[in-house]
C-alpha cells in the first residue's frame, strides 16, 4: 500500500538506509550507465540529466511507500518565511451551485477558509495590493496528483512562476491558491472531489471580486493535477455564467494555460503501447506510476469510487470514453505545454485534439496552440537543470502570454 511504512517504528531507518545506498553505491553505478548513448533513458539527454532523472524516480520510489520525506504547507495555516506573502481567502458557497452543489453534498465537502501566496519580483509591494493600470496576473493551480506539495512560494511547482515571472514582460504577479488535498486510508479519507474545485472557486473569486482584476487581466495557470483543476474551473465557469447568471460568479479569464495537464483520472488511455506503459521507465515517476496514481485517485475521488472517473467531465475530460463527452467551446484561448517522453502524453494529445475541434486554431478568439518539448520530462518545469528544454517552454508561454494580451488590444 503507498505510504504503508509511514507509520512504522523502523520509518527513519528505512529513510536512512535508501539515501545512503543511494549516495555510496547506486550514483556510481548510474553514471557508468550513462556512459554509451544507447544506455540512458533518452539518447539526446546529457549524463548529467540521465543521473539525475535516475537519482529522483529512486525518490520518487521512496516516497511513494514512506509519504513525503519533509512535510509541506498545506490549507490548514499559512507557513510563513522571508519573502512569504500569504492572506486569507473567505469560502464562496454562494457561488456553488446546480450539479456541483449535489456532487458536494453527497462527498459531504463545503466550502472553506483557506490560504493563498502572492509570488512577484517587489518586495516592497503588499499581500494582496490593489492591482495598478493595466496590470496581469497568473492565477496559479500547483500540481502534486492532489495529495501532495504546495501553493507556497518554496514548493518546487513554484519554479514554475519564477521562471514565468522572469521571461514574461506582461505577468506582474502571481497568486497561488492552497487548496485541500485529498486523503485516503491508511490515513483519515479527507477532502475528496469536489474540495479543490470549491477552493479554486474561491481563489479566483478573490482575485476579481475582493483585490479588483478584471477577468481579463487574468490568466488561470495549472501544473499536472494542477491543470486537471484549472480546466475543472473553467468549465463551471463557462457553464453557470450561460445558466446561472444570477449567481455573479466572474467571468471568464483571459487565458487558460495547462502544463502537463492531468486529464484522465479513468483507464481510456492505459494498457499495452501507451504512453503511459512506455515512457515510465525514463520518466522520474519510474514504474511506480501506476501505484501513485492508483492512490492518487482513490483518495480525490473518494466516495465516488473510480469508476465515477470514466463518466464525469470535470474529472476526465480528455477521457476517450463516449460517456464523458468533454466539449470545449466558449473556452478562453489556451496554450498546452508537455513532455515528450512523459507518461501522460497520449492524454494530453487527445485533450488538445478535443480542444482543436470545438476551438479550432490559428487567429480568432479561442484558439489553442501546443506545444511538445522533445524527450521531456513530465511536468519538467519545475526542474530548474532540466535545460535547453526548460528556457525554450517558458520562451514560448512568455510569448504566448505577451503577444495574446497585445493582440487584445489591436
Amino acid at each position: 500500500m503507498v505510504y504503508e511504512l509511514r507509520e512504522q517504528p523502523w520509518f527513519g531507518l528505512y529513510v536512512s538506509y535508501q539515501i545512503v545506498t543511494t549516495t555510496l553505491f547506486r550514483l556510481p553505478y548510474w553514471y557508468l550507465l550513462s556512459y554509451p548513448r544507447s544506455w540512458r533513458p533518452r539518447a539526446s539527454w546529457t549524463k548529467q540529466r540521465s543521473v539525475l532523472v535516475r537519482f529522483f524516480r529512486h525518490l520518487f520510489d521512496i516516497t511513494q511507500k514512506t509519504g513525503p520525506l519533509t512535510s509541506f504547507p498545506t490549507h490548514r495555516a499559512i507557513r510563513p518565511g522571508p519573502g512569504v506573502k500569504g492572506v486569507w481567502v473567505e469560502a464562496t458557497p454562494h457561488l456553488i451551485t446546480g450539479v456541483l452543489l449535489s456532487m458536494a453534498t453527497a462527498a459531504n465537502v463545503s466550502c472553506a477558509y483557506i490560504p493563498g501566496y502572492w509570488i512577484d519580483n517587489d518586495e516592497t509591494l503588499p499581500a494582496g495590493a490593489p492591482p495598478r493600470p493595466g496590470e496581469k496576473i497568473l492565477y496559479r493551480l500547483h500540481g502534486g496528483g492532489y495529495i501532495q506539495l504546495s501553493a507556497h512560494p518554496t514548493d518546487p511547482t513554484a519554479n514554475i512562476a519564477h521562471g514565468i515571472l522572469k521571461h514574461s514582460l506582461s505577468i506582474t504577479r502571481i497568486f497561488s491558491i492552497e487548496y485541500r488535498l485529498s486523503t485516503s486510508e491508511p490515513y483519515k479519507p479527507e477532502h475528496p472531489f469536489p474540495a479543490a474545485l470549491l477552493d479554486a472557486i474561491a481563489g479566483y473569486n478573490y482575485l476579481v471580486n475582493e483585490i479588483g482584476f478584471d477577468s481579463s487581466d487574468i490568466i488561470i495557470q495549472g501544473d499536472s493535477a494542477g491543470g486537471n483543476l484549472a480546466l475543472a474551473l473553467i468549465r463551471y465557469i463557462r457553464d453557470h455564467q450561460q445558466h446561472h447568471p444570477d449567481l455573479r460568479l466572474p467571468r471568464l479569464p483571459a487565458g487558460l494555460l495547462l502544463l502537463s495537464p492531468w486529464t484522465d483520472l479513468g483507464r481510456s488511455h492505459e494498457g499495452p503501447n501507451t504512453s503511459l506503459s512506455n515512457f515510465y521507465s525514463c520518466d522520474y515517476t519510474s514504474a511506480r506510476v501506476v501505484q501513485r496514481f492508483s492512490y492518487s485517485k482513490r483518495a480525490f475521488l473518494g466516495p465516488f469510487g473510480l469508476g465515477f472517473a470514466e463518466r464525469c467531465v470535470y474529472i476526465s475530460p480528455a477521457s476517450l470514453n463516449s460517456w464523458v463527452g468533454a466539449r470545449f467551446e466558449g473556452f478562453p484561448r489556451t496554450l498546452i505545454c508537455s513532455g515528450g517522453a512523459e507518461p501522460l502524453l497520449d492524454s494530453i494529445r487527445s485533450l488538445l485534439w478535443k480542444m482543436e475541434r470545438d476551438m479550432g486554431l490559428g487567429a480568432g478568439e479561442g484558439q489553442v496552440s501546443y506545444y511538445e518539448a522533445k524527450d521531456s520530462l513530465h511536468d519538467h518545469l519545475i526542474f530548474p537543470w532540466h535545460e535547453p528544454e526548460n528556457g525554450e517552454t517558458l520562451t514560448v508561454i512568455a510569448d504566448w502570454v505577451d503577444h495574446g494580451w497585445r493582440d487584445s488590444r489591436v
